[in-house]
């Protein structure tokens, strides 16, 4: 038997519908990210750009745990002195709450080229409307993917 390694003419892309609503986080980043690379499918090859189109909407209503809400985010303008910094709260609620949802879905993939080109895949929104009706998007519900199966026994 041998091993299967896919092809640029194997890629199968999907367009995934993300409502981030009520949702934590560091949980819809990760799910984000694995949509991303494409370690969802069974013929995931990790060089090559095999993971989906995802679009997020309500990124501004997004849920974070404990105190991370008053955590700062901390950037440099690159002038002497330019140090930068934003609670995640004043983020969600500034100009461009999307911001917080793109820099955990970064940081939650590998640092290297391929995952910059994989970045261009994800589209977030603050609101619910998004462009991308035409492409017809399948929703994947991520509320009920973070939930324990209470199944009795």
């Amino acid at each position: 038997m041998k091993t299967f390694s896919a092809t640029p003419a194997d890629i199968d892309k999907k367009w995934i519908l993300i409502d981030a609503e009520g949702v934590v986080l560091g949980r819809l980043a990760s799910i984000v990210a694995t949509r991303l690379r494409g370690k969802h499918k069974a013929s995931f090859t990790p060089h090559l750009d095999m993971g989906d189109n995802v679009i997020v909407v309500n990124a501004d209503k997004v849920q974070m745990t404990g105190k991370k809400r008053d955590e700062h985010f901390y950037w440099h303008t690159g002038h002497p002195g330019g140090i930068k910094s934003r609670t995640k709260q004043q983020i969600l609620e500034g100009a461009h709450p999307e911001r917080v949802v793109y820099q955990a879905v970064k940081r939650m993939l590998p640092g290297n080229r391929l995952s910059r080109r994989q970045m261009t895949n994800l589209r977030i929104y603050a609101g619910s409307e998004h462009p991308h009706e035409a492409q017809s998007p399948d929703v994947l519900d991520v509320k009920s993917m973070n939930k324990k199966n209470t199944r009795s026994a």
